[in-house]
C-alpha cells in the first residue's frame, strides 16, 4: 500500500510534539500491517468531514485519511478539538 500526505497534513505534523510524531509512525505501521486494528479505532466520519476516516493516535490526537485498495492519503492530524470544531 502506498502512503501519501497532503500538504496540510505535513504542515500540521511538523508542529506536533516528537512523542506524538513517533506514536503516529507506530500507528501507521499497525494500520499497514493489520488494517483496521481495534487499537486504532478507525471509523468513517459524517457531515462535512465525510468520507474521511479517523484513526486514533493518542487519547486526544487523531489522523484523518482516505484509503483505497492501493493507497492511503492523510489529510489532517491534530487534537480532537482542532479537527472537529
Amino acid at each position: 500500500m502506498k502512503v501519501f500526505f497532503r500538504n496540510s497534513f505535513k504542515k500540521q505534523y511538523r508542529k506536533l510534539p516528537a512523542k506524538v510524531q513517533k506514536r503516529f509512525s507506530d500507528r501507521l505501521d499497525i494500520y499497514i500491517t493489520h488494517g483496521s486494528h481495534d487499537i486504532l479505532r478507525v471509523h468513517t466520519l459524517k457531515g462535512n468531514k465525510y468520507p474521511l476516516q479517523s484513526m486514533n493516535i493518542t487519547g486526544d490526537y487523531r489522523a484523518l485519511f482516505i484509503t483505497t485498495k492501493t493507497k492511503i492519503t492523510f489529510y489532517e492530524i491534530g487534537t480532537h478539538s482542532e479537527l472537529y470544531e
